[in-house]
């Protein structure tokens, strides 16, 4: 009872290998990158300090929780520039291909809109947050700033995301959506 949209095991295990091919990283992913390897950094200094040196580093631990909060936050926009929100496919392979293009471009305005919210609520946290980190003497505000910077352009790339979804046809939304080759 194999069809067209349904996947074969082989199929699925084909996509779930590690591929070299990061021809998907773009300059916009460089940030998200830079977050990742200081937070590895620091984390290791963290670990080596405390475990190794048995004389942990006080600032390690509180600037690798603002950190990662950022790279939670900027990653988020590298989600929605590639399209990588969750969703559930299942529902998708039921619906009609003008039913699908709806429900995408009602998730990217959804997307556009928490994000414009929060980026908004973060803005108006940050402008008015005057503490500096415990362990640091650096504003928190700067983590907030970035979290604030971060939702704004995921609101941009949820915007470049519901134009190209309105220019393209119901059809290949459906077969994007639903990763059919032959369809």
């Amino acid at each position: 009872m194999n069809t067209k949209t349904e996947k074969t095991i082989e199929e699925l295990e084909a996509e779930a290998e590690v591929s070299d091919n990061i021809s998907d990283v773009k300059w916009f992913d460089i940030p998200v990158l830079l977050i990742f390897f200081v937070l590895f950094v620091i984390v290791a200094l963290q670990f080596i300090t405390r475990y190794v040196l048995n004389d942990s580093l006080s600032w390690t631990e509180e600037i690798a929780r603002y950190i990662l909060i950022m790279l939670a936050f900027v990653g988020s926009a590298s989600n929605v520039r590639k399209h990588k929100h969750i969703f559930l496919e299942f529902f998708y392979r039921y619906l009609s291909a003008k039913s699908v293009k709806v429900i995408v471009l009602l998730v990217e305005v959804l997307v556009g809109g928490f994000f414009t919210y929060l980026g908004w609520l973060c803005y108006v946290l940050a402008s008015e947050t005057t503490q500096n980190m415990v362990s640091v003497n650096l504003p928190k505000n700067i983590v907030y700033y970035i979290v604030t910077i971060a939702c704004f352009v995921s609101v941009v790339f949820a915007v470049f995301n519901i134009v190209k979804y309105i220019k393209t046809s119901a059809q290949d939304i459906y077969t994007e959506k639903l990763n059919i080759k032959d369809y």
